[in-house]
């Protein structure tokens, strides 16, 4: 049977690219850009003012110049001045460009100004360019500013439009739907009998896709019927890229999910990983490129294999490079019996050092959902049987 790693990798080997679409810069927000990003001009275009005051030649103020006639006024947008005397200065506003024969700029809160003219306070000295942003000093004119496969958060976006970028090239968001398996399941709000239970796995699914900013997730939920789940399958694979099945993948006698999947075209990349929770789960492609991810329908082998498999399979189809692993340490020992990886719920908290530390919060098996409320994610721990001490590093996964 694969170990984590080792279906983590098969996994990525069957995913098939996403298409990449055209959008405007302003609904860009949490897509993944798919081309490189240049600077238009060099930034700042233009030697800038950095601070309101007064714009003069430090030369004067060399020769021990500190009263200087205000020669006129120039804002943030207003084409550039120039000093028609070395004893004369102009009144600046941040972000004007600075104006011919000045090198610094005096702020407001060091000079006094009284009929036309300003006096500088003693201390201040003759430092050419201070409170000035100089021209190309942050990046020169054609300097890579993003890469394709960056995640386009707030400030990747102000870049996309400094660099003049009406439109950008991203993936294309993925059509997700979230399918829930199960004749015993019953909707919150509606009545229900003492031998069903809630359906809650596609809404937990369904949340931690869009916490993540992939928007586009639909949501069917399916009875343990043969046909039924054939002519429902069959439709999802033809609608959309992303299969994510929950529920049906084990060895019961209603686990269908797999051979169903197999009978309407899906090839079987893995089933099974050496893992617990989650050891059912299943993956396959279709010869249209479609992925399909079963998962497990115990709710928190649902979640763990969502986060340590299908997240990270979506963004790498978007082009998101690996991301760096996320360590922390353990804040208290935990005895590991299983000859499996291990996943175990974990709050983090920090120390007065500012240090993370993941505390162990055991579920009570696979169905208690229960206990993941307020917990951070999940560590990864090596098959057992093993005890790992307080302050044992590993991978932590959040939810």
């Amino acid at each position: 049977m694969l170990d984590p790693q080792a279906a983590e990798r098969l996994i990525g080997e069957h995913l098939a690219c996403l298409p990449i679409e055209s959008l405007p810069v302003g609904q860009c927000a949490g897509a993944v850009l798919r081309e490189n990003i240049y600077a238009e001009r060099d930034q700042p275009p233009f030697d800038r003012v950095a601070m309101d005051g007064v714009a003069l030649a430090s030369s004067a103020l060399g020769l021990g110049r500190r009263r200087f006639k205000v020669q006129g006024t120039q804002a943030a947008g207003d084409p550039p001045s120039s000093l028609t005397a070395h004893d004369h200065c102009i009144e600046v506003m941040t972000g004007a460009v600075l104006p011919g024969g000045c090198d610094m700029v005096v702020p407001v809160e060091r000079l006094r100004s009284a009929d036309g003219y300003v006096e500088l306070d003693q201390g201040v000295a003759a430092d050419a360019w201070r409170n000035v942003h100089r021209r190309a000093s942050d990046r020169t004119q054609g300097a890579l500013l993003l890469s394709a496969g960056s995640v386009l958060h707030a400030p990747e976006i102000a870049v996309a439009a400094s660099a003049g970028m009406a439109r950008v090239r991203v993936s294309s968001q993925p059509a997700v739907v979230v399918v829930s398996t199960g004749n015993e399941l019953v909707e919150p709000g509606e009545p229900i009998a003492p031998h069903q239970i809630r359906r809650s796995n596609a809404y937990a699914v369904a949340a931690a896709l869009r916490q993540r900013g992939f928007q586009r997730v639909a949501d069917d939920h399916l009875p343990d019927d043969a046909q039924r789940l054939r002519e429902r399958l069959r439709v999802h694979l033809n609608t959309h890229e992303v299969l994510i099945v929950s529920g049906g993948v084990s060895m019961g006698r209603f686990d269908l999910v797999p051979k169903v999947l197999e009978e309407i075209g899906v090839r079987c990349v893995l089933h099974g990983i050496a893992q617990r929770p989650g050891k059912p789960m299943w993956f396959g492609t279709s010869s249209q490129g479609r992925s399909v991810f079963a998962l497990p329908g115990n709710p928190v082998s649902t979640l763990v294999c969502l986060v340590r498999y299908v997240v990270p399979a979506l963004y790498a189809a978007m082009g998101v490079p690996s991301a760096a692993r996320e360590l922390v340490a353990l804040s208290a020992p935990i005895r590991w019996d299983a000859r499996l990886t291990g996943f175990m719920p974990v709050r983090v908290s920090h120390d007065d050092w500012a240090r993370p530390w993941a505390a162990p919060c055991p579920t009570n098996g696979s169905g208690d959902f229960a206990s993941l409320a307020l917990t951070d994610g999940f560590v990864e721990l090596a098959p057992g049987p093993a005890d790992f001490a307080k302050g044992y590093v590993t991978r932590l996964y959040r939810w």
